[in-house]
């Protein structure tokens, strides 16, 4: 390989084409030619003296290395992102950009208005808000701030326990009318049920709660969380739903079933590194408030 530093230009192509499998498609996104593309990673496979991608009428193909360099490029882009993020706000104290990374549903449901009462207070500081149950790596600067339903086990991380969260079971009032209201467990065979495709995790979390679930239990199955309440919401049978989320819509009833209750765990984290940067410390103690008031509604809910 070439003793010359690979150009910065050459790595963001390879992470779009690796991400499109296209040259089309990485051309698109970084707004060049097709041809700009091709030669850019004609250029690098050049420098690196290795074979990036097969290519054939189907597309391009990924060779072992190209996977491998991968993870390498995107810790990279990572990086770069996170050093534009700092310096976007280093000399002008409650501005610049905050990276938060959350889960679908708190992302989505929970955490809009959270922002937007931030956003109000504190208008020069620009939120970039990733939508994710994959754990984003805050060590490798993938976000500044993480909602997490799990405790971090990172040591260079600051974690702060927010509270608890419960997921209940729920089915839209019409389909309880035709269907009827199952009371126990026992009672759900026969019911349409919203559940998980492949995240065998789910299957595990509910086996422990005495429910005896598999793939084929389910009639509607899906592993975006969000994709789940959006059916639960149209009537397309009985799935899980975090209690204080489900309490906005009144469409939903939750079902007298306490042992299919589900507790998740909401953590805060932030890298100690950045712990001092105003403008990330300022969303992080705005996000454990209005968090903790979250799952003080649910405790007051699960009481009913």
């Amino acid at each position: 390989m070439s003793k010359r530093a690979l150009g910065w230009s050459l790595q963001q192509t390879f992470i779009e084409v690796m991400r499109d499998r296209s040259l089309s498609g990485a051309a698109r996104r970084l707004a060049l030619t097709q041809p700009t593309v091709g030669r850019q990673i004609d250029a690098l496979e050049a420098q690196l003296g290795q074979v990036l991608f097969k290519r054939s009428r189907r597309g391009l193909t990924p060779t072992a290395l190209a996977m491998e360099l991968l993870t390498h490029a995107e810790a990279m882009a990572a990086a770069q992102e996170a050093f534009l993020r700092a310096a976007s706000g280093a000399a002008r104290g409650e501005e610049g950009v905050v990276r938060l990374t959350a889960s679908e549903m708190i992302g989505c449901e929970v955490l809009p208005p959270i922002l937007a009462t931030f956003r109000q207070q504190h208008p020069g500081v620009t939120l970039e808000l990733v939508v994710s149950n994959r754990v984003q790596n805050l060590q490798r600067n993938d976000a500044d701030i993480a909602v997490r339903m799990v405790r971090p086990s990172q040591t260079t991380l600051i974690a702060r326990h927010v509270g608890d969260t419960h997921i209940g079971l729920f089915a839209h009032r019409d389909y309880l009318k035709v269907q009827g209201t199952p009371m126990a467990l026992d009672q759900l065979a026969g019911h349409a049920l919203i559940g998980f495709d492949r995240d065998d995790s789910a299957y595990r979390g509910l086996r422990r709660s005495g429910f005896d679930a598999s793939r084929d239990t389910f009639n509607f199955r899906t592993d975006s969380d969000y994709a789940q309440f959006a059916a639960l919401r149209a009537g397309l049978g009985i799935g899980g739903c975090q209690i204080a989320i489900a309490a906005r819509y009144p469409e939903l009833i939750q079902l007298p079933i306490k042992a299919m209750m589900l507790k998740l765990e909401i953590w805060l984290a932030m890298h100690e590194a950045i712990k001092s940067t105003r403008r990330v410390r300022l969303l992080f103690d705005h996000l454990n408030k209005h968090l903790s008031d979250y799952t003080k509604q649910d405790k007051v809910l699960r009481r009913r």
